[in-house]
């Protein structure tokens, strides 16, 4: 049985293509091959050759045919043979033309930012590699057969279970399995939900992200701004339109939630207008000083998209989301997203499927939760101590910060971070080009984006960079 299996791996030896032309026979047709194989580089040095056997199996000749070639080339100086290790291609031989090739220098890189306080990043360090791969093997040993095959666009059964039950609970969302579609994020939502389920202009916060107002624009949807104030969205100026996107748990990027009084008049406008509200849930479960916010979906499931990801929570590397929705939309978003599942890897829903179910989901959470709140209050006793006369706002939840600034001495602030070495955002990026609200002076710093042993030069950075009073 050994000499069995032994003879067997022989013969499984690397590929190797060579075409076995020419004048002759079989022998010198081989060596005339090899000769340029090695000669034009396609053979570089040390590159271990099949074992007779393997070779002549694949070539359909006879082992010694092969033998007596590998041999002719050892004499040559081409092939060296060491017991034990095989043969290779001799480390002297080098490819035709060889001596006229200078290595071509690399052209150098622009240097980048030193420090990283962009917000929209969770902390890459961080992500629980061990507790994964944990949930990957178990995954991988229980996965029935069919989950090998093509992918249910609607997403596994075994990942849409296990987020609503979590959505349920930490985030009070009403749903069950089958209201649940899987995506690859937030920007893969949208582009699912139009045109599919929703029409005409769509009512957006007056700062929010420009990736998401572009995409749109790039859909045919045009956006309206609403205005904000310290309650959030001002959803009374609502008009014609007929669905509307809203941050409701964290505004982004000013902070804070949405006021109950304004969830509750957004649910009676989307009743009254037979409209939608699309719920942007980007980082709910990272909440500091103030009792969790739950999701605006649970006052009426059948008027709300919630849509959610992994990317603050785990990593934007593993592009996984999901939309709740109405019954009304399910089919009609499937439709849109094909038979087949095209962007969000089955081992990867699986696997986030045990890990959500095995409570590894809720510890990183929390143990995140915990070093972003450090995180913050570092930022804010930094700030306290080097420039005490900069308002932080938008600090009780979520992963950045606003420092407000004095009207006009924005774009002063951000080239003073570039000359630190500091990359952020102003509150400028954000602002819809049509907004009429009167433009917020600020910068925005991502709190969780640097490594633990980056964070406190980021910050002294930070600090060097703001206007003096």
């Amino acid at each position: 049985m050994a000499d069995s299996w032994v003879n067997s791996a022989e013969r499984i030896g690397a590929d190797l293509h060579l075409e076995l032309s020419g004048p002759g026979g079989r022998r010198a047709a081989l060596i005339h091959a090899l000769r340029e194989a090695i000669r034009s580089g396609r053979l570089a040095p040390g590159t271990r050759l099949p074992p007779y056997r393997s070779l002549a199996a694949d070539l359909g000749v006879v082992r010694n045919t092969v033998a007596d070639a590998y041999a002719e080339l050892v004499a040559e100086g081409w092939l060296t043979a060491r017991q034990g290790s095989g043969t290779r291609v001799a480390e002297r031989a080098e490819p035709l033309g060889a001596e006229k090739r200078v290595p071509r220098k690399a052209p150098p890189r622009a240097r980048g930012p030193r420090h990283d306080l962009r917000q929209g990043t969770p902390d890459a360090s961080a992500f629980p590699r061990t507790a994964w791969l944990a949930s990957y093997r178990r995954a991988l040993q229980r996965a029935p057969a069919e989950a090998f095959g093509p992918g249910d666009p609607a997403g596994r059964p075994e990942l849409r279970e296990a987020l609503a039950e979590y959505l349920a609970r930490a985030r009070g969302v009403r749903t069950e399995p089958g209201r649940i579609v899987i995506c690859s994020g937030f920007a893969h939502a949208l582009r699912l939900l139009f045109p599919a389920v929703l029409r005409g202009p769509l009512a957006v916060e007056a700062y929010g992200l420009p990736f998401h107002r572009e995409l749109l624009t790039a859909a045919g949807v045009r956006t309206v701004p609403l205005a904000l104030d310290e309650d959030g969205a001002r959803v009374d100026e609502l008009g014609r339109e007929r669905a509307v996107l809203l941050t409701p748990a964290h505004q982004f990027p000013t902070g804070g939630p949405l006021h109950p009084a304004r969830r509750a008049a957004v649910v009676d406008w989307a009743r009254a207008r037979g409209g939608v509200i699309l719920e942007d849930d980007y980082d709910g479960e990272f909440r500091y000083d103030r009792k969790p916010v739950g999701a605006l979906q649970g006052l009426d499931p059948e008027r709300v998209v919630h849509i959610g990801s992994v990317s603050k929570s785990l990593s934007p590397a593993l592009r996984l989301g999901w939309m709740v929705l109405p019954e009304r939309y399910v089919d009609a978003v499937l439709a849109v997203k094909g038979e087949r599942e095209a962007w969000a890897s089955v081992l990867d829903q699986l696997t986030l499927a045990d890990f959500v179910g095995s409570g590894s989901y809720d510890r990183h959470v929390r143990r995140m939760r915990q070093r972003y709140r450090r995180r913050r209050d570092r930022l804010v006793e930094a700030l306290a101590a080097q420039a005490p006369h900069v308002e932080v706002t938008g600090i009780a939840a979520g992963l950045h910060a606003v420092l407000r600034l004095p009207p006009g001495s924005e774009r002063s602030a951000v080239k003073a971070a570039v000359w630190q070495g500091l990359s952020l955002d102003g509150l400028a990026e954000f602002r819809h080009p049509e907004a009429a609200m009167t433009a917020l002076d600020g910068l925005v710093v991502g709190y969780a984006t640097p490594s633990e042993h980056a964070y406190g030069a980021a910050l002294n950075a930070l600090c060097a960079a703001l206007p003096p009073p």
